[in-house]
């Protein structure tokens, strides 16, 4: 799509879509992951000029593993939502929500292709950028004031939206913390068939796909362990905060993964993990699975995302 045809929907996009979302109507074609509400279009438009007129400003940002360009862009609405992973069913982790369109600029260090078309009207992109600021997360690029269908200047993280390297342990752990208490203050209880508000499924191999931010409902037990796009095996001494203990054998009923967080002691003889387990849901609890003396069907295995 030519990047004037795009600037122009786009503009007159912002004149008419926030007073349909307000009203709650329906619009077919619309996939609306967070919602824009637009005071005015004279503001919009000359942020939108602005934007396009100056650039964009440049500086270092670190991802772990080496520096990456980072910019900020303003957003172009208000109440948009930002989520833990490079999918719009994630779950959200804050919100973009000043008063008037264009108050708040979002920083951001990298971007995801997802393979996925989000559209809002005629504007469409498949692009969704990761927030180091105001809140730290996904944005749809669709949320952004630019004519581009993507962040320009911005590196590119493609594979289908799955997690790439340089993603953030405490991230992931931060996202399985959400189940805790997501169930209106109780944890998300267990269940293989049925898939919880985000759009993940209820065991645990649909938990650990929605820490990692894997597209939804998730991977099964096996694939998380056998996929070397998702994990690679490790032994227990490399155990670190966000890696996975996975039994990958048997049927659906014995097979289990858990996320480790810490090790309870000097001698390695426990750990801290979350768990999304039978007859009880999502639990943060102390484990000995793939320990000497524990269940010797558990390898350990880390997520790619982290790079190392």
């Amino acid at each position: 799509m030519e990047e004037h045809t795009r600037s122009g929907r786009r503009a007159a996009l912002r004149k008419v879509l926030p007073a349909v979302v307000a009203a709650g109507i329906g619009v077919a074609g619309f996939a609306v992951p967070a919602h824009g509400n637009e005071p005015g279009p004279a503001a919009a438009t000359g942020i939108r000029q602005a934007a396009a007129a100056t650039g964009i400003r440049q500086a270092a940002a670190a991802d772990g593993r080496q520096a990456s360009a980072a910019a900020d862009f303003p957003t172009w609405g208000t109440r948009w939502v930002v989520h833990a992973g490079p999918d719009i069913n994630s779950p959200a982790v804050g919100m973009i929500n000043k008063t008037a369109a264009g108050q708040d600029r979002i920083t951001a260090d990298y971007q995801v292709d997802t393979g996925h078309r989000v559209c809002q009207g005629s504007a469409c992109s498949t692009y969704m950028a990761h927030l180091t600021g105001p809140v730290t997360g996904f944005l749809t690029v669709v949320a952004v004031d630019v004519p581009q269908d993507r962040l320009p200047g911005i590196p590119v993280h493609g594979d289908g939206g799955r997690p790439q390297p340089g993603g953030s342990r405490q991230e992931m752990l931060n996202r399985a913390a959400t189940w805790l208490t997501a169930n209106d203050g109780a944890q998300v209880p267990y269940s293989q068939a049925q898939v919880w508000k985000d759009g993940y499924r209820q065991d645990c191999s649909g938990y650990a796909s929605m820490a990692l931010g894997l597209p939804t409902p998730g991977s099964n037990t096996v694939g998380l362990a056998t996929d070397r796009g998702i994990t690679r095996p490790i032994s227990l001494d490399e155990l670190k905060p966000g890696d996975l203990l996975i039994d990958a054998s048997g049927d659906h009923n014995n097979r289990h993964v858990v996320i480790f967080e810490k090790w309870n002691n000097d001698t390695h003889s426990s750990y801290t993990a979350y768990e999304q387990r039978g007859g009880h849901g999502t639990d943060h609890r102390t484990l000995t699975y793939g320990l000497p003396g524990g269940d010797a069907e558990f390898t350990p295995y880390r997520p790619v995302m982290f790079g190392d």
